[in-house]
C-alpha cells in the first residue's frame, strides 16, 4: 500500500474532495462517493469529513485500488490521507496524480 498524507491550511475540504476526484478521473480511476458529511460542534462551528473509494476503470474490472479520507477542522486545517494499492494502480500514474495535486494545491500545504 502506498500512502500520501497532506495537511493544508485555508483549503475548503469540499474543494479538496472535488479536486482529488477530478485528478483521479484523469488517471483513469473511478471515484465512488462514499460520503461527505458536515458535523456541528458544541462551539457552533462545523467539521467536515469526506471518504472516497477509488476503483480501476471498467476495462480493468473496477477493482477497488484505493481510498481517500479528508477531515476539515474549524481552525481551517484540512488533512488528507490517500491510500493506493500499487499492485492495482501503477506507480507512474500515482506519481503524476501526486504531482498534479501538489501543483494545484501546493500553496495551501503546510510544510512540516
Amino acid at each position: 500500500m502506498f500512502h500520501i498524507r497532506k495537511t493544508y491550511q485555508g483549503l475548503n475540504p469540499e474543494m479538496l474532495y472535488e479536486e482529488l476526484r477530478d485528478l483521479a478521473g484523469k488517471q483513469g480511476l473511478l471515484a465512488e462517493e462514499a460520503g461527505l458529511q458536515t458535523y456541528p460542534l458544541s462551539s457552533g462551528a462545523t467539521q467536515t469529513r469526506a471518504v472516497m473509494k477509488l476503483k480501476t476503470s471498467k476495462a480493468e474490472g473496477e477493482k477497488e485500488c484505493g481510498s481517500a479520507h479528508i477531515i476539515g477542522s474549524p481552525s481551517g486545517e484540512t488533512k488528507m490521507i490517500l491510500d493506493m494499492d500499487e499492485n492495482l494502480f501503477p506507480a507512474d500514474r500515482l506519481k503524476t496524480m501526486q504531482e498534479n495535486l501538489d501543483f494545484i494545491l501546493g500553496s495551501y500545504e503546510e510544510r512540516r
